[in-house]
């Protein structure tokens, strides 16, 4: 549903009706597909904790949401600990294997050939996700892998009813799907056509890998029948991953990013993540105004707002990267000084340049990404973040195991100063070097109050737009003192340097765009929903979670 077709009116509406609230002594959880939340939900009933449900949730997403849950992606996951009161950052974004080289996409000409990078099989990075949702689960689980792990089976084995959202989409990914058999065997009919809305899809291929995984664990994925299925589907279509880089995968524990905003403490992913860098310097930045004075979604207000990101997306193109690569300047980069500075540069009468705006320091990511945020009745909440990159990956599934492959290796640098499948500009520290972990622009994110208790679980999917569009959502939250859906409805704006245009969702007002326009602001009406947040937040004794209505089968679903 595209959101120029919804008026301001009914999005507030539908946001509404997908507004869950519930007393905090139970739990929640929100994402981007009704059957999954529900498997959240369940194993909170049946007295999971947060990790397990998200775990339960990431699991049917690869089944009910095949565009973006995988388990053939990867992506970052918050776990906020309520007895410890403390916050882990878990990394399992996909690796490049070993035979990957800086130029390994670059034509003869030596220009980027993005057919290559974007859908070719080498763009398939080294998959995560099995590896991080297992550690996830054994680090800070309470179930069993066989407990969490049976209703996606189940959903593959007995077949789930094809949604409008699926089967559109199935239509529109239909000529890159049924180029390759083993998609077109999985997802189409034998006629070529996409499953009809009310008709069932049976994934038995898919079910029996995740049996297996359940049975023997992640060795199963990277080293046992599963593995070789990937790697003998690899081999098929010339790519060079292979065992040696399946065995070489990891998990990585980090650090989140933290920073206070209005007296909240605001925890995000760190780096291979440009997410919690840029969103805690979007805020810093954003504090040196009051913000609320000069009115929700005004010219003024929007102007902050462009600027901001402007500058910090500026800063994403130079600095950030794999931090075991690279040294990434976190520190400066969050440094409140660093943000007063920013902000008195910013010229409150007129639009900035982009071509004048370099990277600031000085030193010696498919919008069918998904999120999903789950909250228990012990107070630990999960943010999680994952993808297959561009909707449907690569477009290749891995024949006899039933899952799609990722393109990822599209979110590194393939070239200094050359765009990637989402406009984004890289340079050195982004390059393409073996088992070196892409950029990538998700951020799930957790919001603490001045007690240190935790008021907010959110993210979202949409490629670069992602870290604005979280940003914006927080704002809502923190500054406008709206509630969650409310926050979550708000019409939306991004700008990420270049292009050098402010995308906009309708809703944003004729008089604050002319005002813009006339400071020399470029507009553009965003061809598609500026991402979907999937929302639990704390209020007093109340969860509320909110399920954004620009996915049309997102839901949230309590545990009561």
């Amino acid at each position: 549903m595209l959101v120029a077709q919804v008026s301001a009116d009914q999005a507030i509406i539908d946001a509404k009706a997908r507004f869950h609230p519930l007393l905090a002594g139970s739990g929640m959880v929100v994402s981007q597909e009704r059957l999954a939340s529900e498997v959240g939900a369940a194993i909170l009933a049946e007295g999971g904790n947060a990790i397990d449900a998200a775990v339960a949730t990431g699991f049917a997403l690869a089944v009910t949401l095949p565009r973006a849950g995988n388990i053939g992606g990867g992506g970052f996951m918050l776990v906020y600990l309520a007895e410890q009161r403390r916050t882990v950052a878990i990394d399992y974004r996909e690796m490049a294997p070993r035979s990957a080289r800086p130029d390994m996409f670059l034509d003869a000409q030596g220009n980027v050939d993005t057919q290559r990078a974007r859908f070719g099989i080498d763009a398939t990075a080294i998959p995560g996700t099995v590896a991080g949702l297992l550690h996830a689960l054994e680090r800070y689980g309470s179930m069993s892998r066989e407990q969490v792990m049976a209703p996606a089976i189940a959903l593959a084995a007995n077949g789930i009813r094809v949604s409008a959202d699926l089967s559109e989409s199935l239509q529109a990914r239909a000529q890159r799907l049924l180029a390759d058999p083993a998609s077109a065997g999985y997802f189409y009919r034998a006629d070529g056509s996409a499953p009809a809305i009310g008709s069932q899809l049976y994934q038995p291929d898919l079910a029996a890998t995740l049996q297996r995984i359940s049975d023997r664990g992640r060795d199963e994925f990277y080293a046992g029948k599963t593995a070789d299925l990937m790697v003998a589907t690899i081999a098929s279509h010339g790519g060079q991953l292979d065992h040696r880089d399946l065995a070489s995968y990891r998990v990585v524990e980090r650090q989140p990013v933290c920073g206070s905003y209005r007296g909240n403490t605001v925890c995000a992913m760190p780096p291979p993540s440009s997410g919690g860098v840029h969103l805690i310097q979007m805020l810093n930045i954003l504090e040196n105004w009051d913000l609320r004075s000069l009115g929700h979604n005004s010219a003024a207000y929007l102007h902050r707002l462009i600027e901001s990101m402007r500058r910090a997306y500026a800063d994403r193109s130079r600095y950030l990267g794999d931090p075991d690569f690279y040294q990434v300047p976190v520190l400066a980069l969050t440094d409140k000084g660093y943000a007063a500075r920013s902000a008195e540069q910013i010229p409150l009468d007129k639009a900035g340049d982009s071509a004048a705006v370099a990277p600031g320091l000085e030193l010696q990511e498919s919008f069918e990404t998904t999120h999903y945020s789950s909250w228990d009745r012990w107070g630990n909440v999960v943010s999680n973040t994952y993808t297959l990159n561009f909707s449907y990956g690569n477009g290749k599934s891995v024949a006899g195991a039933g899952f799609l492959l990722n393109n990822e290796m599209d979110d590194f640098s393939a070239k200094r100063g050359a765009a990637n499948g989402f406009g984004l500009l890289g340079e050195e520290a982004n390059k393409i070097e073996p088992y070196k972990r892409p950029l990538s622009s998700m951020t799930p994110a957790l919001v603490f109050a001045a007690d240190g208790q935790p008021l907010l679980a959110t993210g979202s999917p949409g490629g670069s737009t992602i870290i604005t569009v979280v940003l914006q959502t927080l704002l809502n939250y923190l500054e406008f003192g709206m509630n969650i859906a409310e926050a979550t409805a708000a019409p939306r704006i991004h700008h990420q340097w270049w292009p050098d245009k402010v995308f906009w969702e309708q809703g944003i007002s004729a008089d604050s765009r002319a005002i813009l326009a006339a400071m020399g602001h470029q507009f553009e009406l965003a061809p598609r929903v500026l991402g979907a947040t999937m929302s639990v937040s704390r209020q007093q004794q109340w969860l509320q979670g909110a399920a954004d209505y620009r996915r049309s089968e997102a839901a949230a679903a309590g545990a009561d």
